[in-house]
């Protein structure tokens, strides 16, 4: 197996475990706290944005760790 094949590997694994570990943990108890379905739709739709909102400071801690160790390493 190639490096370039590890690391989708990698990345798919985390993409998959994080979006379980979002339903689990931000959509299901949203979605269950509300009866009427415009309630739930609203529910979930504000809980994409705390996605995209995770989703954001990771990407900018990921672009933070890589441009300090690409000054680190010369």
């Amino acid at each position: 197996m190639s490096n370039t094949t590890i690391v989708y590997l990698i990345a798919a694994c985390s993409g998959v475990f994080s979006l379980a570990a979002w339903v689990g943990l931000v959509l299901m108890p949203a979605w269950t706290s509300y009866t009427r379905a415009w309630q739930r739709l609203v529910a979930t739709l504000l809980s994409l944005y705390v996605l995209a909102a995770m989703a954001g400071i990771g990407a900018l801690a990921g672009y933070g760790i890589f441009t300090a160790w690409r000054s680190w390493s010369g």
